[in-house]
């Protein structure tokens, strides 16, 4: 067993952790739910355990020094899988636990999601396992991807700024922290970008590096909840969408933090800069 364990290694931003722990020759433990989709990196085991599989998990843990948790993906029972790997972790004695939670996280968060963040730290700090907490904001990554076919970006988000994140810092502060766990128990780090833009900003730049006509609209509760009928989603889901734009709206994704330069030593990447990046390849 080696003493790094990584889960999230066949997502975007566990992907990220483990290629770079890779490239810096550092050994490293793969816990997947498909060993097919996991990435084949040198000095890398693989492992294989749902969340919800609390014996499996522990089984898999056992022996891990420091644990990187991505938190799984949305769902209705998210939270349970949650308790159920926290409990696991603890059970075999993992050294230190590093969560990806989000910003903000409060039981009284606008964002709804950012809620059942809150009660997975607090389970956490329960557990009496040597912790630390990176509160990610809004991925700057998704933006491009917010904006709809007819080139216009919806939500109530009013003139509310949002320091969205590039996940390639969320990922370079993650690799700091499970290098030397150590020198992070017990804190809690804000992982923003180095700007805090509208969405009406946000779309100009977009729009900007990619030459197309974009714009944003900023909806109503009531029109948001009716552009998105159309999916069909669950009424948690779509709570969890609106409540993102509203959370930006009501100023709480707005703060910028400098824990990225102070944890990296590198400056925090702009939403130009990564669109940039983005296009060169």
């Amino acid at each position: 067993m080696t003493g790094i364990v990584v889960t999230g290694s066949t997502g975007r931003l566990g992907g990220r952790v483990a290629r770079r722990l890779a490239a810096a020759g550092t050994a490293q433990t793969l816990l997947v739910r498909d060993p097919d989709r996991a990435p084949q990196l040198s000095d890398t085991t693989v492992r294989v355990a749902e969340y919800s599989d609390t014996a499996a998990v522990e089984q898999a843990l056992t022996g891990a020094d420091v644990v990187l948790m991505v938190s799984g993906a949305e769902a209705p029972d998210r939270l349970d899988h949650h308790r159920s790997f926290v409990d696991a972790a603890a059970a075999a004695g993992v050294g230190h636990l590093v969560y990806t939670s989000f910003f903000a996280a409060a039981p009284d968060a606008t964002f709804t999601l950012a809620r059942d963040h809150w009660i997975t730290e607090q389970y956490i700090r329960e557990a009496r396992v040597s912790f630390t907490f990176l509160r990610d904001n809004i991925y700057a990554d998704f933006l491009p991807f917010m904006v709809g076919e007819d080139g216009v970006l919806r939500g109530p988000g009013g003139d509310g700024r949002v320091s969205m994140v590039a996940q390639d810092d969320i990922a370079d502060v993650a690799v700091a922290v499970l290098a030397d766990p150590a020198q992070h128990v017990g804190a809690t780090y804000d992982l923003t970008g180095p700007h805090a833009l509208t969405f009406a900003e946000a779309v100009e730049i977009v729009a900007s590096a990619t030459g197309r006509s974009l714009s944003y609209y900023p909806e109503t509760m009531e029109e948001a909840y009716a552009s998105r009928a159309k999916y069909g989603a669950p009424k948690w889901q779509v709570d969890a969408w609106v409540s993102t734009y509203a959370a930006v709206a009501a100023g709480e994704l707005a703060p910028v933090s400098d824990d990225i330069p102070r944890l990296t030593g590198h400056p925090a990447t702009s939403l130009r800069e990564l669109l940039s990046r983005s296009a060169a390849g």
